[in-house]
């Protein structure tokens, strides 16, 4: 409800250092050392094959090896004797895999890489996927039997989440490195937890923000498409919530500050200006000025800007519309791009503004009707409870400061399904797959250099056995007439 306890206090709050760079994991010991000398990184096992990997090398100084990592799964249980260690030689372990150990002193010195980069402890453990009350007690069971002293979540929005949870709970300092620009959930002091099944459970406020957040933009090019164009569906709500929600408190629990209505108005700026260009530089891999601009505008000023601007009726119905099972395979900012439209609806938006939003997202393949999102065939039951769910008390949707009732949401929702329907028809815009998760594959879209490890694969001891197996399945596919352009 707008200001019912007449709040007066302005509040913006931010992580305390934000950096970004095609070099940032690199760089990142040097940043992370501020924060303790015994770190957890968590990671899924995709990300950190793409990232955690790097991220230990620049850590210890030595390359990492996926079969010689340590990898927790149950609290005092590892794959390996102990964490990744720093300098310390009583703690160093055995010497990476090819090197000799030293027989004495003076061929320690001659034998033993020197690390150059600054280093602590840090032991890796595994992400289950789930951003859940169950993961997240799993893995403060680990966190506090290894005694860390700050924590590392490197991935997507569940991981950060996570780890942000954690970090609040044991009270540590806490390094967000999102691997992707799909959501503004890293610089901010909201963490977002589901049930087991993927349903919405609940936010959790932080104490504060995250000490620091570090991007390696060159990760960032590398993954696919599709997640920086959620990020960007997620980032297009931010201004248009903050103008709505500007008359009620903030999650900092003030009012929101001059400075968040500038961050808001240049975060959707970006995106107009430069969104298509960095979505399509996305798909080749291409690290371009555009690109780190709307990594920039996902990342740090949505994330500043929400926070600190608020959010509105776009979110909740995006919270709602978790409820629906047949749309747990689309991405946080796919939903809240259809509750964007929503929320254009509920404002009673011209028709010309629609179109301008309903056109930049169309762009960037994001949904904007039923079919697309693929529940053509949703029942008014079904919505019903998504407006009810986005009306739940405490729910942002209640910073508007119009009549908002579950029946006014619903209709809102319907309302939406039907301009994304009349302007794709209007404008002649072929619909997009109901498999919305399979669109990547029309573009180069990969998680990985594929061309690079395509030939380091063809060099490894199996690789002839694989390539032979791939020539067969292609040769199988154009007898059987199903090969695609």
């Amino acid at each position: 409800m707008p200001n019912n306890k007449n709040v007066t206090l302005r509040v913006f709050q931010s992580p305390s250092k934000y950096i970004q760079g095609p070099t940032a994991i690199r760089d990142a010991p040097r940043y992370m050392k501020q924060l303790g000398d015994k770190a957890v990184l968590i990671t899924d096992d995709i990300v950190h094959k793409i990232a955690g990997e790097a991220l230990l090398e620049a850590i210890t100084g030595f390359p990492q090896k996926s079969d010689s990592e340590t990898v927790s799964t149950d609290v005092g249980k590892t794959d390996t004797a102990g964490p990744v260690a720093g300098t310390d030689t009583s703690a160093a372990g055995p010497p990476p895999s090819g090197a000799s150990a030293p027989v004495d002193g003076s061929a320690a010195k001659e034998q033993a890489p020197t690390p150059s980069k600054p280093v602590f402890d840090v032991l890796r453990v595994q992400f289950r996927g789930q951003s859940s009350k169950e993961e997240l007690e799993r893995l403060k069971g680990i966190i506090t039997e290894y005694g860390a002293k700050f924590i590392i979540a490197m991935g997507g929005g569940k991981t950060i989440d996570i780890g942000k949870a954690a970090a609040d709970d044991l009270r540590l300092e806490c390094c967000i490195m999102p691997t992707t620009a799909s959501t503004d959930a890293p610089c901010s002091a909201v963490a977002v937890l589901y049930r087991p099944d993927g349903d919405f459970d609940r936010y959790v406020f932080t104490h504060r923000n995250p000490s620091l957040v570090i991007v390696d933009t060159g990760i960032v090019a590398r993954a696919p498409a599709r997640l920086l164009a959620a990020g960007m569906g997620d980032a297009l709500a931010t201004n248009i919530e903050a103008m709505r929600s500007r008359n009620s408190p903030n999650f900092g629990g003030g009012m929101p500050a001059l400075i968040s209505r500038a961050i808001c108005d240049k975060c959707e700026e970006i995106l107009f200006k430069f969104g298509k260009q960095a979505y399509e530089a996305c798909k080749v891999n291409a690290m371009t000025p555009a690109l780190e601009a709307v990594v920039e505008a996902n990342t740090l000023l949505s994330g500043l800007g929400f926070e600190s601007g608020g959010l509105a009726a776009a979110h909740a119905i995006h919270d709602g519309l978790t409820v629906l099972h047949e749309l747990h395979h689309l991405l946080h900012g796919e939903k809240v791009a259809f509750g964007t439209i929503c929320q254009l609806v509920l404002d009673c938006a011209d028709t010309a503004e629609l179109d301008r939003y309903l056109a930049f997202m169309l762009s960037i393949d994001l949904p904007v009707t039923f079919e697309m999102m693929g529940i053509e065939d949703v029942t008014e039951a079904e919505l019903r409870k998504v407006a009810e769910i986005a009306c739940a008390p405490g729910e942002t949707i209640w910073n508007m400061d119009s009549v908002i009732t579950p029946d006014v949401v619903y209709q809102a929702i319907l309302g939406a399904d039907a301009v994304g329907r009349e302007y794709c028809t209007r404008v002649g815009f072929k619909q997009i797959s109901r498999q919305v998760e399979s669109r990547p594959r029309v573009s180069r879209t990969g998680t990985i250099n594929l061309i690079k490890d395509l030939k380091d694969l063809k060099k490894t001891a199996n690789g002839d056995n694989i390539f032979k197996q791939l020539a067969d399945m292609k040769m199988s596919q154009v007898n059987d007439g199903t090969t695609s352009r």
